[in-house]
C-alpha cells in the first residue's frame, strides 16, 4: 500500500506510540475493573483538559455518533430546537433532530462568516422558545470558526440547552466549557488529537442529563442513548463492550498532547502561515473571517478540476488533501493542519506539491507559497 503525506482535514496523521498502543495485549473490558479505572482516568483528563467539572464520555463509533447521540437523547416529538446554520456541519444538525422527531427551526446566516452573538441576541429576544440549541465550533467543510464560548453563554441566559460539535477544533483550538456554558460538548477521535477513526467524546453537563431524565417518552436509541453511561463508573459496567485497543490508543494520543504545553500556539502559527501563504500566492479563501488554525479552504480556481488536482497532489507526489462535499462540491480544497499535520516540514512538502500540481494545470502563482510560509514561520 501507498504511503501518503496526509494532510486532510481529518483523519490526521497518527503518532507512532499511538498505534503502539493499541497493539497492547487486552484483557475483557467487561470483566476486567482496571479498565473501568482506565477510561474513568482519561474521561477525568478530558474534564480537566476542556475546564469543566462535567463528566465525559468516551463512545464507540466515529465523531458523527457523538452528534447524533446528543440529539436522540434530548429530542422528543414537538421539541423546538434551534440550529444554528453558516456551514454544512451546522445546518446538519437538522437532520438529527427531525429524524428523532423534534422540529429543527434554521438560523440561517452567511456561510463565509462567523456567527454574529449581536445578531443572534436580537433574534432570541423575538424568539427563544427552544428545548435546544445546537452549534458547530469548526464547520470542517469551510474551516469556519465560530465563537461557541459566546454563543452558548447567551442561549443559556435564555435558558434553551446548548449542544456544540467541537469535532475538528478540539484540541487546535481553546475551549472553555464551564465559561461558554455549554451542555454537551462532541468530539472526536480522528482530528486534532490524532488518534485513528473509530471513537467519540461527549463532555456532557448536569442540565442536559436532568431533560433526559425527566423526558416524557424513551429515548429512541440505544446506542445513542447518552444515559446509559451515566452511571458506568459507581455500576463499573459499560452499556455495550468497549474497544479495548481504540482507547488505549485514544489515551496514548491525549497523553501526547497534554505532554504539549504550546500545542494552541503551534496550531495558530501554522495556521497563519498558510493562510499567508495561501493569499501571498493569489489564491482565494472560502471563507471572509472567522478562520479556524485547524484547516484551511482554498477556493479551486476556474478552470481547474478539483478532482484532477486532488489525483495529481496523490499520484504523482505522494500527498493527500481533502475535497469537499455538498453545496462545496468542487467548489473548494482543504489543507487539514491539525494535530500531528501541523508540523512545518510536512507543511512544506503540501504546499510545495500543491504549487506545483496548479502551475502544470495552467494556473500561475504569485509567489513561492513554501518561501512565503517559512518567513511567516520565523
Amino acid at each position: 500500500m501507498k504511503k501518503f503525506v496526509l494532510m486532510t482535514a481529518g483523519p490526521t496523521q497518527v503518532r507512532e506510540n499511538v498505534r503502539l498502543a493499541r497493539s497492547i495485549v487486552t484483557t475483557n473490558p467487561d470483566e476486567d475493573i482496571s479498565f473501568c479505572e482506565y477510561y474513568k482516568e482519561l474521561c477525568d483528563k478530558l474534564s480537566h483538559f476542556f475546564h469543566t467539572k462535567n463528566p465525559f464520555y468516551i463512545l464507540s463509533g466515529e465523531g458523527i455518533l457523538g452528534l447524533e447521540a446528543a440529539c436522540a437523547s434530548l429530542t422528543e416529538k414537538g421539541d423546538r430546537v434551534l440550529v444554528l446554520d453558516n456551514g454544512i456541519f451546522g445546518k446538519g444538525f437538522a437532520d438529527f433532530v427531525t429524524l428523532y422527531g423534534g422540529e429543527a427551526v434554521l438560523y440561517t446566516v452567511d456561510d463565509k462568516m462567523p456567527i454574529s452573538v449581536e445578531d443572534l441576541e436580537a433574534y432570541l429576544k423575538k424568539d427563544s422558545n427552544f428545548k435546544y440549541a445546537t452549534v458547530v465550533h469548526c464547520d470542517t467543510p469551510s474551516g469556519m470558526l465560530n465563537d461557541v464560548e459566546r454563543i452558548c453563554a447567551l442561549l443559556k441566559k435564555h435558558h434553551i440547552l446548548t449542544v456544540v460539535d467541537s469535532v475538528s477544533a478540539s484540541f487546535g483550538v481553546p475551549l472553555d466549557v464551564d465559561k461558554g456554558r455549554i451542555d454537551i460538548l462532541c468530539g472526536g477521535s480522528q482530528k486534532a488529537l490524532s488518534a485513528p477513526i473509530g471513537l467519540t467524546f461527549l463532555g456532557v453537563s448536569d442540565a442536559a442529563i436532568k431533560a433526559m431524565k425527566q423526558r416524557k417518552t424513551k429515548i429512541a436509541s440505544f446506542y445513542g442513548n447518552i444515559l446509559s453511561y451515566a452511571d458506568y463508573y459507581e455500576k463499573k459496567w459499560f452499556p455495550y463492550t468497549m474497544p479495548i485497543s481504540d482507547v488505549y490508543g485514544f489515551g496514548q494520543a491525549l497523553e501526547n498532547v497534554l505532554e504539549e504545553k504550546d500545542i494552541f500556539a503551534r496550531h495558530e502559527k501554522i495556521a497563519k502561515a498558510t493562510r499567508k501563504a495561501v493569499e501571498s500566492a493569489g489564491l482565494e479563501q472560502y471563507i471572509h473571517s472567522g478562520y479556524s488554525n485547524t484547516v484551511t479552504a482554498i477556493v479551486v480556481p476556474e478552470g481547474i478540476s478539483d478532482k484532477a488536482l486532488l489525483k495529481k497532489m496523490r499520484e504523482e507526489y505522494g500527498v493527500m488533501i481533502s475535497g469537499c462535499f455538498d453545496v462545496l462540491a468542487g467548489k473548494v480544497v482543504r489543507i487539514g493542519h491539525m494535530g500531528e499535520n501541523a508540523n512545518v516540514p510536512d507543511m512544506l512538502t503540501t504546499l510545495h506539491a500543491f504549487q506545483n500540481v496548479l502551475e502544470e494545470m495552467g494556473f500561475s502563482l504569485k509567489c513561492d507559497m513554501a518561501n512565503v510560509f517559512l518567513k511567516e514561520m520565523e
